[in-house]
């Protein structure tokens, strides 16, 4: 599959491809309904149209991850139905029967979200939770009977808090995927902040990334 990724687009790594593991562990039938939410590249979306789902809809608050899945799908002739919104706003009250997830979510020194710029792509206040504090809400619901969500995102911002929150919902929750990467540059530059509000160790050099997997019972 080739992916166009334009500057201002988050371009996929160690996450998505982690993701994108586990996405082709799961089993869609051909008429599975399939969400991707914060799509950026649109390279999950990409992955779950190319096995087969019967409807996948890709949805970021980015015009540029917009227009970027939207060419891409058509460039690999693949059906996406790409949506503009916030998160899960755009499909309230549907149900789907497979919803993936890669939020920002790495901690910030500066507080709430970032308005502009690269940082949009993965900065998520100072706890790394504001985007995924969001998605343990508002995608439960629509989650179909016997419906999965994935969510990937690092052991920086609480993995037992995610889990806790998904049971909380209804969901059976579990890290069915782990995998370590070198910091890149933008934990290296915070890593002394990291430090100074206990998150990482002194001299610690690498970040778990995990995956999610939520159930809701048929």
């Amino acid at each position: 599959m080739w992916l166009l990724c334009p500057p201002g687009v988050y371009h996929p790594q160690d996450d998505t491809l982690l993701l994108e593991d586990a996405l082709k562990r799961e089993r869609l039938v051909d008429d599975a309904y399939v969400l991707d939410l914060g799509t950026g590249s649109g390279a999950l979306a990409l992955a779950a149209a190319e096995r087969g789902a019967a409807q996948v809809t890709a949805v970021d608050a980015s015009v540029s991850a917009v227009c970027t899945t939207w060419l891409n799908a058509r460039l690999n002739g693949l059906r996406v139905k790409v949506v503009r919104g916030d998160l899960c706003s755009p499909v309230s009250g549907r149900r789907f029967d497979l919803i993936t997830a890669n939020p920002p979510y790495v901690p910030s020194p500066r507080a709430g979200l970032p308005t502009r710029g690269r940082a949009l792509a993965w900065d998520a206040g100072s706890d790394g939770r504001a985007l995924l504090d969001r998605i343990c809400s508002d995608a439960p619901p629509l989650i179909a009977p016997g419906g999965v969500l994935l969510l990937v995102h690092s052991a920086l911002c609480c993995v037992e808090r995610t889990l806790g929150r998904l049971r909380h919902a209804g969901l059976r929750a579990a890290v069915t995927e782990r995998r370590y990467i070198p910091f890149g540059p933008v934990l290296r530059d915070r890593s002394a902040w990291l430090e100074a509000q206990g998150l990482i160790a002194a001299g610690e050099e690498k970040e778990e990334l995990v995956v999610i997997r939520a159930e809701r019972e048929r």
